[in-house]
């Protein structure tokens, strides 16, 4: 069984994206070869993969968001391009949906991909989007594996301790491969005898 091999440039880019490393290597190894820090998990996964099997540094793009000032929103006011949760936003929803309204992850990406839709059916989507989060499983971004991989163990394992759901995840994310739970994955507790 291949362990993980550590993170250094002689890495081929192939074997790099098939084991697992934290944010916090893939910054340390941007920093040591100045490749760009910014950016999500899986960006500078991307930056780290290309670097490894070209040799050269990808440069990051800014962004640049045009501003749009909103000083006044109503229910029929649509959405603007490029959106932020800002204080005026906050207010809106606090004042229509009630003060424990908060911006939940899912909500903001329903608004930053729904442009021109109307504040009135941005409330509709938030109360759709807890109703969901009631019924069932939320949706786990792919930079968020330890935390798909954990839920997926206890879905599996009821009985089971975070312990040996962390023991696994360790065993998991040492080996070349996917990131997801399997039950072969409990091997671990046998080595560890949890």
């Amino acid at each position: 069984m291949d362990k993980r091999p550590p993170l250094t440039k002689t890495l081929s880019a192939d074997t790099f994206l098939n084991y697992y490393y934290l944010k916090e290597e893939l910054v340390a190894f941007c920093r040591q070869y100045n490749l760009p820090v910014s950016g999500s998990k899986i960006d500078i996964t991307k930056r780290i993969a290309h670097y490894l099997e070209t040799g050269e540094i990808l440069k990051t793009k800014i962004k640049s968001r045009p501003q749009v000032i909103i000083s006044n929103i109503t229910e029929e006011t649509q959405i603007e391009p490029n959106f932020i949760c800002s204080e005026i936003h906050r207010a809106f929803f606090k004042e229509k949906i009630g003060p424990s309204f908060t911006f939940p992850v899912a909500f903001q990406k329903w608004l930053k991909t729904n442009t021109g839709k109307t504040y009135k059916e941005a409330i509709a989507a938030y109360y759709q989007i807890l109703d969901d989060k009631k019924k069932g499983r939320t949706q786990i971004d792919k930079q968020f594996e330890y935390n798909t991989y954990i839920r997926d163990f206890f879905d599996h394992n009821p009985g089971k301790s975070l312990d040996q759901a962390i023991a696994c995840w360790k065993y998991k994310k040492s080996l070349s491969g996917h990131n997801r739970y399997e039950e072969s994955d409990l091997i671990a507790l046998k080595e560890k005898h949890l």
